[in-house]
């Protein structure tokens, strides 16, 4: 009886410790992204999710997007207590290989929790956007004036006054951001250049010397392979991006809030870019 009275006593301690041994272990669980819009972004970044919990990011893990939109995955492992304790989500776009623990300036989207669910916008890199306008001109005013070169030019700028004045209203853009300038040219996007000052000149003058001191571009020279520069913009497309800094691609990125058509019969400039802010930014929620 002795020998039985001392086995169940060796039993008990032997559950018990397990117990305590599970109760010590965090407990785990999950969030869900249910969003769509992102792009992906190739072999050299990669997105990034994080909770902000006490101020702090914690990130629950990183993710891609093959060419259909689709993530690579969609629920992630996090603690209990940092899903409970968690304020907000966002999602950055990472280097690849990533040798830095903190997000990336360029954080992507994100969203503060009500209850359960976090609806995610575009507010890390600026607010708003659906009331962005633009006006362009077509010209060529740093070429010879030839007629082949009339309409070889797009300028983001309003000269329907006594002095031009910027023709964009765009909102200030948080670090880790730039605006872009294209134009769709038979269906190859061309780059205008990129700014954040749509009063002052773009980054680069690639196919041109220079120009109006405005976002914009003359395309006379360095014609990119299958076209012909100087060329003609009517009937092409016009395109304001918002690219992330360091760009993930020489292609226009996802965030285009404004795009439209130039018209094939020009009448005077200036002419206005719709806003595409519907159309082309993401939507969805995350869930925990």
């Amino acid at each position: 009886m002795k020998k039985f009275i001392l086995f169940l006593l060796t039993v008990s301690i032997v559950f018990v410790g397990c117990s305590d041994d599970d109760d010590n272990t965090p407990a785990a669980s999950n969030i869900t992204l249910n969003i769509e819009g992102f792009e992906a972004l190739g072999d050299n970044f990669d997105y990034e999710g994080w909770l902000i919990v006490d101020g702090n990011p914690v990130s629950t893990g990183v993710f891609d997007v093959d060419a259909n939109g689709e993530l690579s995955e969609t629920v992630f492992e996090v603690s209990a207590a940092d899903k409970d304790a968690a304020t907000m989500f966002v999602v950055s776009i990472e280097p690849v290989p990533d040798n830095d623990p903190a997000p990336a300036p360029t954080k992507y989207v994100s969203g503060a929790f009500n209850g359960n669910t976090a609806s995610i916008g575009t507010g890390t890199i600026g607010a708003g956007f659906e009331s962005s306008t633009g006006k362009y001109i077509i010209a060529a005013p740093t070429g010879t004036m030839a007629p082949e070169e009339e309409f070889s030019g797009i300028w983001f700028l309003d000269n329907s006054g006594t002095d031009a004045v910027a023709g964009l209203d765009l909102p200030s853009l948080n670090p880790g951001w730039k605006y872009e300038g294209w134009v769709v040219i038979d269906g190859t996007p061309v780059t205008t250049g990129t700014f954040t000052n749509v009063n002052s000149a773009d980054e680069a003058s690639p196919f041109s010397d220079g120009g109006p001191n405005y976002p914009g571009e003359d395309f006379l020279m360095n014609a990119p392979t299958g076209l012909a520069f100087p060329t003609d913009l009517r009937g092409q497309t016009v395109v304001i991006s918002i690219e992330p800094s360091p760009d993930n691609s020489p292609a226009p990125f996802t965030l285009k809030p404004l795009a439209d058509g130039i018209p094939m019969t020009l009448s005077g400039n200036p002419y206005s870019i719709a806003n595409n802010t519907v159309a082309s930014f993401p939507t969805g929620s995350v869930s925990r």
